[in-house]
């Protein structure tokens, strides 16, 4: 379990700097996305939604990062709300792109007692 700590901590960070990343480049994508808009009937309200886009974007990878840390430090320290960390981080990985889907796959894969599994 330890390793499995390790690896959601690493992917904790790594959502972090996703979410500063959007952040930062919150305004190019803006006049991207607004370069795409100019032939639409109601640009303003598409300019409005992407930015609650941009904003969900930013709290799904800050929200998935501190689970994912506390879920890879509960897994270190083997407690027992390990295994409940673990499977919301595994839920949170799935839906964040191809190395949280394989990390989240993985940790279902550990986490789901057989006898579940096999059910």
């Amino acid at each position: 379990m330890r390793n499995l700590g390790i690896l959601w901590i690493l992917y904790g960070l790594l959502r972090f700097v996703v979410a500063l990343g959007v952040f930062l480049s919150s305004g190019t994508l803006t006049v991207m996305w607004g370069a795409l808009l100019t032939r639409v009937p109601k640009p303003v309200t598409l300019m409005d939604l992407f930015h609650l886009f941009l904003i969900f974007v930013i709290i799904l990878s800050i929200a998935a990062g501190i689970v994912s840390i506390m879920a890879g430090l509960a897994l270190m320290s083997g407690g027992p709300s390990a295994r409940k960390l673990g499977l919301l981080a595994a839920f949170f990985g799935l839906i964040n792109g191809p190395l949280g889907i394989a990390l989240g796959a993985y940790t279902l894969v550990v986490l789901v007692p057989a006898n579940l599994r096999s059910a």
